[in-house]
């Protein structure tokens, strides 16, 4: 008959601890506890240990070493780690270091269980590589059960030599996604190098990508090294990757499947061995089905993938946010740093975030202006919101004459496009008045209606509208 699995619980706080070890016994365990790390890690290389369940910080060795020195002496063997500190960087340190879970206290005995059960199930054989100390904040924000997943999910990937696609909302933070993944890679010393595909023309994209060659074209007048090559063994950035071109796409495909790639006009073939990173909001799988994107760069592209999620679903993070956006304008703008109130945040989490944190991080900025040092209020923050609402496409009486007049039409077999043709109005209508309020602004329009600024320039260019001053 099988022995019981044998788990060793490291902990300081000795009615945790005690707590552990009594649940854990219960279910069937065998159990020993440790209240120090350096005794705990001395007990945890036993061949008998069959899990580690460790604190982050204790006295003697904190949960980190442990993690890094268990790795390397038994890297088969899982650790769960617990800690009260629930910090992006420690959650994507502690899986990157190889820890199998983390679990942020207080949590409930049902889900520390299952992270039990889950651990002894899948037994690890990669190793991985241990890791320099605690690095500085990368820009992520957030304490949510979503966000943790979201921090072992860079931890887990952030080491592998895979290309990862970044799927999410326009204004989620994909890019700070992105530099986690390159922060704490062991590419972390090479470049970062970002390219919106987006912002670009065709023309542009290639010779922006790949390099070019003197006179290859009217206006090259020297060579230009692309993006791939300035990314070296670093991290290529692909934002927006659901707006290139098909022969755009069909060149990337081939650096990614051949590793190599030719500037425009050139005839030297070059290695490219940066990993790639791209990103999109774009539903990718109904832009296959419109054959707008090619399947094959998708299995390419999304050997992993990584979904950062709105901030409608992560509305508890708020606070922490809106107040890391306090502390970093404030100084800039050169006004001082205010102090956001339970009443204004609870303004700020009923607010449904279409823009996500990046329409967040402009309201932030507009109470900063708007309240000159002062205490906002709840009255202040929803003025603001209000102000920030994105135009709406035309409704009511207008919009139903115009589908009366079209399904008319139809019916009398004048109009074989009745579809198309009130999509295409309807979508006028949107453009222009959007485009007034935002006074012309390309990029604002852009973020309102959750487009890129490339498709917003197609769109005014295919409907006959002046793109206007940006």
């Amino acid at each position: 008959m099988k022995s019981p699995s044998h788990v060793l619980v490291i902990e300081d706080d000795a009615s945790l601890g005690d707590a552990l070890h009594t649940i854990l016994t219960g279910e069937g365990y065998r159990v020993s506890c440790s209240r120090r790390g350096d005794e705990g890690y001395r007990r945890a290389i036993d061949d008998n240990t069959d899990l580690v369940v460790t604190d982050l910080r204790l006295p003697g060795m904190g949960g980190l070493d442990i993690v890094r020195s268990i790795r390397s002496a038994r890297p088969n063997l899982p650790i769960i780690l617990m800690t009260a500190h629930d910090s992006p960087e420690s959650v994507i340190e502690s899986t990157r270091a190889g820890a199998f879970d983390y679990l942020c206290k207080p949590f409930e005995m049902n889900e520390f269980l299952a992270a039990v059960r889950r651990s002894l199930q899948q037994r690890w054989t990669e190793a991985q590589s241990s890791i320099g100390d605690l690095e500085p904040s990368v820009g992520l924000v957030g304490r949510s059960r979503t966000m943790q997943t979201l921090y072992k999910e860079i931890g887990r990937l952030a080491p592998r030599p895979v290309t990862v696609l970044v799927r999410g909302e326009t204004g989620t933070g994909k890019e700070l996604v992105a530099r986690a993944l390159h922060h704490y890679s062991s590419r972390a010393s090479k470049p970062f190098v970002a390219v919106n595909c987006a912002a670009l023309s065709e023309a542009l994209l290639e010779s922006e990508l790949f390099g070019h060659e003197r006179g290859s074209f009217t206006g090259a007048v020297e060579k230009r090294i692309g993006r791939f090559e300035q990314a070296a063994d670093g991290t290529l950035f692909l934002d927006e990757i659901g707006e290139l071109t098909p022969s755009t796409q069909a060149k990337l495909l081939r650096v990614l499947q051949e590793g190599t790639f030719e500037r425009v006009g050139g005839r030297q073939v070059i290695q490219g061995r940066a990993r790639v990173v791209a990103a999109t909001h774009l539903d990718i799988e109904s832009a296959i089905a419109a054959r707008s994107f090619r399947e094959d760069l998708y299995y390419r592209l999304n050997q992993s993938t990584v979904f950062v999620p709105p901030l409608r679903d992560r509305t508890d993070d708020i606070a922490d946010i809106a107040r890391h956006f306090v502390q970093i304008h404030a100084p800039r703008m050169g006004v001082p740093a205010i102090f956001l109130g339970p009443d204004v945040i609870g303004t700020l989490q009923a607010h449904p975030w279409p823009g996500n944190v990046r329409e967040l991080e402009n309201v932030v900025r507009q109470i900063l202006i708007k309240s000159n040092g002062q205490r906002p209020s709840p009255a202040d923050a929803a003025e603001l919101l209000r102000g920030n609402a994105p135009a709406q496409a035309p409704a009511g009486p207008r919009l139903d004459a115009l589908i009366d007049a079209t399904l008319t039409a139809a019916e009398r077999g004048d109009l074989a496009d009745g579809h198309a043709r009130v999509v295409r109005m309807v979508e006028c209508s949107l453009l222009e008045q959007a485009m007034r309020r935002a006074d012309g602004n390309q990029s604002q329009v852009a973020r309102w209606l959750g487009i890129s600024r490339l498709t917003l320039r197609e769109k005014l260019r295919s409907l006959g509208l002046h793109p206007g001053a940006d």
